[in-house]
Parts: structure tokens; sequence; C-alpha cells
């Protein structure tokens, strides 16, 4: 069966099945060397919330590329501190735009704009409810070093209000692989999303301790406290600092087992893990590149 990209909006990876995930995958193998095959198009990014790897990923795929790239990362600095609605300011862009990448504190702002944008949109994390880039950078991390997706990953930390491990649930849950949950009092993950993620063919399982996912995991993925997602900053100060993980943690873990971490981290992964040869965390960066590269050719149509 064809996979067809072009002009479709990149919102949330419940929509992209395993056929069309294995697809991205694939083309962002073929991408990593590309020229200039987007030559003349323009990337407009708006991020109304705070990035540092994934605006300037799709800047940098963008323009490698050979494609232009105009956008704000300070909304104070757009129309929107006039008053102008999300609605107004999509379809202004849209009209100068070949591809508008959006991020926004409001979970469902970039379904919104993908459904009043005549380019398409490309979610890059709305509040917590999705990031699907960043879950393709994972799943395409987590392919190179093991060679396959049916792996056992246990998720640490934050898993209430972690949009990247929703993401990467529902990405993983496609290729049945076993999700081990450990989480601080208060973040676990919801039982409607665990449901939903077994519905869809993952194996989930909650672990009593740090030690216990460490054991029998494949990959490691930590997640931080998302203290902007706290409504109360009491409740963040009660789980701050809840794990973290160290070489000596990481003994116990059996050979091959990697450490992955969206970023940014705040302490829960010690720095000297950063010299082990289970730290991937800045492979994940630098995969991040080939995936955009994917996604924009994939949208635009050019591959």
């Amino acid at each position: 069966m064809r996979v067809e990209f072009s002009g479709r909006d990149l919102i949330s990876m419940r929509e992209l099945s395993r056929q069309e995930i294995e697809h991205i995958l694939n083309a962002a193998e073929r991408t990593e060397f590309s020229g200039d095959m987007l030559k003349g198009r323009l990337m407009s990014t708006l991020f109304f919330e705070p990035s540092t790897r994934t605006r300037l990923s799709f800047e940098t795929a963008m323009k490698r590329l050979g494609g232009e790239v105009v956008g704000f990362s300070k909304p104070g600095a757009a129309s929107l501190s006039k008053g102008e609605n999300l609605t107004d300011t999509i379809k202004t862009v849209s009209c100068y735009s070949d591809v508008i990448v959006l991020r926004h504190p409001r979970e469902g702002a970039a379904r919104l704009a993908a459904e009043v944008s005549d380019v398409p949109v490309i979610n890059a994390g709305d509040g917590s409810n999705q990031h699907p880039t960043q879950a393709l950078t994972d799943l395409y991390t987590i392919r190179r070093e093991h060679g396959r997706l049916n792996v056992s990953v246990a998720m640490v930390g934050d898993l209430k209000y972690a949009r990247t491990v929703r993401s990467l649930g529902h990405g993983l849950a496609k290729f049945g692989a076993r999700l081990l949950l450990t989480s601080p009092p208060g973040l676990e993950m919801s039982e409607e999303l665990c449901a939903e993620l077994e519905g869809m063919g993952a194996k989930v399982e909650v672990c009593s301790s740090i030690e216990e996912a460490v054991e029998n995991a494949d990959v490691l993925y930590v997640t931080r406290i998302q203290k902007e997602r706290f409504p109360d900053p009491e409740e963040y100060r009660k789980v701050q600092g809840a794990y973290r993980i160290t070489p000596e943690l990481l003994e116990i873990a059996k050979p091959g087992m990697v450490v992955l971490h969206p970023l940014p981290r705040v302490d829960e992964i010690s720095p000297e893990v950063d010299h082990t040869e289970r730290a991937r965390y800045f492979h994940q960066v630098r995969n991040s590149i080939p995936i955009r590269m994917a996604v924009l050719t994939l949208l635009l149509g050019v591959v």
C-alpha cells in the first residue's frame, strides 16, 4: 500500500500507522545527506513556548535542505501581543509559508491551526498533549540502537504531564513494545492512557521501584519533572528530584541498555552518566535532524 504524506499535517502520533512511522524512519535514513531538495520553500516557526532543540533542529533541517526560515520565538513581539487570536495568526502566516511549525502551551492549539491553515502544520508541542517529531526521533534512535522497536522501554519521571512520553507511548504501542512505568506519586500515567496504549498493542507494567525498571529495560527513557505544567508550585517541590540516574544505578542494567532523554534535563540524570557507554541522549539530538528533514520533505511532497 502506497504511503502518501504530501500536503498532510503532523499533529499527533495517534494518527500515524505503523507503516507510516516506518516510512518516515526509512526516509530519515535516506535524507541524512540530501542537498537542496527544498530550495525556494519557506518554513515559518511559531514558538509560543521556550525551545532550544526543537526550534533550532527544525531550522537546521530546513536550511540543510536548501529552504528558508522565518518566524518568532518570543510571542510578545508578534501581533498576538496586540490581541490578535491564534486563528488569524495562522491564516496570515499560511499566506507567506509553505509549512508551519507550531509550539503552543495550550492542548489542541496545533489541531486548531491545522484546521485553518492553507499549508501543512507540524505540531512541535501543544501543552502536555503531543510532540510527534520528538517521538519519531526517539523511535529512530531506538531502532538504530537495537535494530527493532518491539523492545522493553522503562519510562521514568513525569508520566502525567510529559507530552514526549504520551507521543512515544503511542508510537511504541504500534510495534508491540513493553512499557515499564515508574513515576513519583501524583505523576503516574493516567489509567485512560494506559488502557489506550494496551488497546493499541503495548504491554504496560507499573514498576514498584526505579531499580526494577532499570533491571528489565532495553531502553531507559527519562523525563524531567515538568515544573511549568504544575498548577501549584508546592506540588512541584514535593516531587522535585524524586529520581536521579547515576552510573552506580546503571550497573544493574543488562548489556546493551541505553539511556534516552528528550532534554532539557535538570537534575534527573547525573552528568557522570554522559561519559558512560549507555548515554544516548545527545545521539537523540543529532538524530532529530534527519527525522525533521524527512518530515519536511514528505509533507512538502518532494520525496
